[in-house]
């Protein structure tokens, strides 16, 4: 694209920093409908959403300290108390009963998201100080993001038009 033109592009930058499978959803989709809408977006991956850039993803969820949290279950919504969250077991049958859902409603999984994130060249960067902190290596990543730091992240974040943090 010629620089002139580039100038004039729309840009959404976001730090991705939850690892779990109820939070990798909202950063893909964003950056997912961002792209497709025109706009050029980069990707932060940053403590533990810096797992999912990980080749294999094991992603679960976590029932506790999350009051909003209802699963249908027998025909009506049921909130998942913190003391039951507690117990063990809990997080891998709630885990399961996610999974489920989202394959029963059709949705995409976070590998297909993430895959569509590559292909609408959505830039991803893993942060370095995170890789170092918790010994990962680029070997343990999918191919594709960049290394970065905070610098990195806020020259981004200043060309962008929309920046979130999720």
């Amino acid at each position: 694209m010629p620089e002139d033109t580039k100038q004039n592009v729309k840009r959404m930058s976001m730090i991705v920093t939850k690892g779990t499978l109820d939070w990798a959803y909202p950063p893909f989709i964003l950056a997912t409908t961002a792209a497709a809408m025109g706009l050029e977006v980069t990707m932060f991956f940053t403590f533990y959403g810096l797992t999912l850039l990980k080749k294999k993803l094991d992603l679960e969820i976590s029932t506790l300290g999350n009051a909003a949290m209802k699963m249908p279950l027998l025909g009506m919504h049921m909130a998942m108390p913190n003391l039951v969250s507690a117990m063990p077991g809990v997080d891998a049958m709630a885990t399961a009963m996610m999974k489920n859902l989202i394959k029963k409603k059709g949705i995409a999984s976070i590998e297909e998201l993430r895959q569509a994130a590559i292909e609408a060249d959505v830039k991803m960067i893993a942060c370095q100080m995170t890789m170092d902190l918790f010994e990962y290596t680029l070997d343990d990543m999918i191919e594709g993001p960049i290394l970065g730091g905070a610098a990195t992240y806020i020259e981004t974040a200043t060309k962008s038009d929309i920046n979130l943090f999720i």
